[in-house]
């Protein structure tokens, strides 16, 4: 199967989508098929496929936005010809993919994978949520199908007039992110001394994370625990203001791989009040690494984590039930070894291999629907493949 794949953003950039269309573009080459990613020309990424032009997002120069290439996607595929095209970002790079596969009768598929309607609240552009939902819903129902990575934001959607929504959940690399790559002598860097508590935070710095939430988390756990760390990782506008207003937390920057695998792994407990997440991927990176994580119970944690077996949960967007359940994780020391094997079990049941196969089968399906009767090459293509983390 020949599958183009079209995104404003890919690894090494470091979020959850570019992550997980790596891993979606090396597992579907690892089963045979033939993968390009249309992309901004920006990225720092050795990848086949066209390379196109973007700009910065302002206030957001780290993000890239590509620009409308529907004429000369057009021709592209006109002469090589995908089976299926998937638009991972809702730019109007993406909306003019789509367009521009319908106008072909080239089946596509879109990804949701950001609420970025929700984002306008939180740049103080709340009048602008409802246009960017309208435009989010006419780019979505132009595809044939829309994968969503998690039931609630299935049911959001669906309530919002989303049409032809499928569950594609999200794996792990529990080989990567494991709690063998706990470091003494990072944590020392830290400031942790034995077996003192750190509290860690992975992600963008940006207004949309609920970044107020985590700093009183931290200093609740710090006033009943003195000898407690609070680490952040990662970078994001608001970084600068949290170090000048919050000198005393730890600021490790952006960090990838092994690297960032070692700051999962030399932390204790996971803190992510984030409302706005479609899924969350750090959250099962956080469980492979075997740190109880605190969330919020939607998306990922909803999915994945049995409160006070592998983690704690609080009611969504209850900021004291969260800080509560986060004083209840500190507070548990002597539980936590085993709840943190639970975790890492729990995430070890996520296997990556499995949720390529569903996309895969689901790609399939899809080619089907759209164009009965039209061909698809599948190489080692197992009709019978159990769906991915049904739950």
């Amino acid at each position: 199967m020949k599958i183009t794949f079209v995104t404003d953003t890919y690894a090494p950039q470091p979020n959850g989508v570019a992550t997980t269309l790596q891993r979606l573009v090396h597992g579907l080459r690892e089963r045979g098929h033939t993968v390009d990613v249309v992309r901004p020309s920006v990225l720092a990424c050795d990848e086949e496929g066209m390379r196109v032009p973007s700009v910065a997002l302002p206030g957001y120069p780290e993000v890239r936005v590509g620009l409308p290439m529907r004429l000369v996607l057009q021709a592209r595929w006109f002469r090589h010809r995908p089976d299926v095209v998937y638009v991972a970002t809702e730019t109007p790079l993406g909306h003019s993919a789509i367009n521009a596969a319908r106008a072909l009768d080239i089946p596509v598929a879109s990804g949701f994978h950001t609420n970025f309607q929700q984002y306008m609240a939180h740049y103080q552009l709340p009048l602008l949520e409802r246009a960017a939902m309208r435009y989010l819903r006419h780019v979505h129902n132009r595809s044939h199908c829309t994968f969503v990575p998690s039931r609630d934001t299935i049911a959001d959607l669906d309530r919002a007039g989303f049409q032809n929504l499928e569950l594609l959940p999200k794996g792990v690399d529990t080989r990567l992110f494991s709690p063998k790559k706990r470091d003494p002598l990072l944590r020392a860097e830290w400031g942790a001394r034995g077996n003192g508590l750190v509290g860690l935070y992975v992600g963008r710095i940006a207004a949309e994370k609920n970044l107020p939430l985590i700093v009183r988390t931290f200093e609740e756990i710090r006033r009943r625990f003195p000898d407690f760390r609070g680490v952040f990782v990662g970078d994001g506008p608001k970084l600068k203001e949290l170090r000048l207003a919050h000198p005393d937390f730890v600021y490790a920057g952006v960090r990838f791989g092994e690297d960032l695998a070692r700051h999962y792994a030399s932390a204790d407990l996971f803190v992510f009040p984030s409302i706005t997440e479609t899924f969350g991927n750090v959250t099962l990176e956080a469980m492979a690494s075997g740190l109880a994580t605190v969330a919020y119970d939607y998306a990922a944690a909803r999915q994945h984590i049995a409160d006070g077996e592998n983690g704690y949960t609080a009611p969504f967007d209850d900021d004291d039930a969260f800080v509560a359940a986060a004083l209840r994780a500190a507070s548990e020391r002597v539980t936590l070894p085993a709840l943190r094997e639970n975790a890492r079990a729990a995430a070890r049941r996520v296997r990556w291999s499995k949720v390529i196969k569903r996309f895969e089968k689901n790609l399939v399906d899809l080619i089907e629907r759209a164009f009965p009767g039209r061909p698809v090459d599948l190489p080692a293509f197992d009709r019978e493949t159990e769906p991915a983390n049904a739950a």
